[in-house]
């Protein structure tokens, strides 16, 4: 079993930032892609960035150039840096990990966090 705990969601005005963390825990919770998705009311979940199978981070086209996932290896903490953010970027946000990264892509993960609303409103 995998827990994954998401935090730093918030209300921001168009232009802001937030950082978004995710701690994952579990006997084999490191040996896991892992991955962030978001879900706006009345749509279907997707994907907004994610760790390819070489490590190197994959983006949806609406966050390219504004986000930044990253990790931190020692303390089993994934992050999203939201920068540049926009009323379409409203939704909840959700921290995953699946074992495979084509599970990550076709929004089949085997772990799911609680998720963090993110709101981004003038």
């Amino acid at each position: 079993q995998v827990q994954l705990v998401e935090s730093g969601g918030g209300s921001v005005q168009p232009g802001g930032s937030l950082r978004l963390s995710c701690a994952a825990s579990g006997a084999t919770a490191s040996n896991y892609y892992m991955g962030w998705f978001r879900q706006a009311s009345g749509k279907e979940r997707e994907g907004v960035a994610i760790f390819e199978n070489d490590g190197s981070p994959s983006y949806a086209d609406s966050v390219k150039g504004r986000f930044t996932i990253s990790r931190d290896a020692a303390k089993n903490t994934l992050y999203l840096q939201m920068d540049s953010l926009k009323p379409e970027d409203t939704a909840m946000y959700y921290c995953a990990a699946a074992s495979a990264v084509w599970k990550l892509v076709q929004v089949e993960c085997d772990y799911w966090g609680q998720g963090t609303q993110v709101t981004v409103s003038s």
